[in-house]
């Protein structure tokens, strides 16, 4: 929005004088927060978004089709196969986007449980999905979002293939 709004335009959206906003983008006056405030909403973005470092922010991740690294998880069931579909190396919030695909031999298993949310995407199949006490009937198309530190995971296998995109988002320590 920004990119598209002029001076005039912005400092009217904002609230302040159009001298101000020139004097703030010259650097010769230090807005105060009340300033960054009214900026921050006639550019309809947080506030923060002032305070990063976006010349520091070079992570960018493609991962071609097909090309992901197969991860052999630690304690994983067997036969629930993950493809890391990319990977950042700064910040604070770790991501990990995985495909999963279960294989013919894949077993229910219901007692994932680990740190953080988790966003699953179900492209193929159809399962019954246990989150803590509730099951919860899914197909493709279907997508559920949670906190990841309670029991969770697929109770029951109707149809298959079953294959699905799941998204860890933990913060880093």
């Amino acid at each position: 929005m920004a990119a598209e709004m002029s001076g005039g335009a912005l400092a009217q959206a904002s609230g302040i004088s159009s001298s101000m906003l020139s004097r703030i983008e010259r650097g010769l006056v230090s807005p105060s927060v009340e300033t960054l405030e009214r900026l921050a909403q006639g550019l309809h973005v947080p506030v923060s978004r002032f305070f990063g470092d976006q010349a520091r922010r070079t992570d960018f991740c493609h991962v071609r089709a097909g090309r992901g690294v197969l991860v052999d998880r630690i304690g994983a069931v067997a036969d629930y196969r993950y493809e890391l579909l990319g990977h950042l190396l700064s910040g604070n919030l770790f991501v990990e986007p995985y495909m999963v695909t279960l294989l013919p031999g894949a077993d229910p298993y219901v007692t994932f449980q680990h740190p953080g949310l988790k966003f699953l995407y179900f492209l193929s199949g159809e399962v019954s999905y246990r989150y803590a006490g509730k099951t919860v009937e899914v197909g493709a198309g279907d997508s559920l979002l949670f906190d990841a530190t309670a029991l969770h995971g697929i109770d029951t296998i109707h149809s298959g293939p079953v294959s699905y995109l799941s998204v860890v988002f933990t913060l880093r320590e």
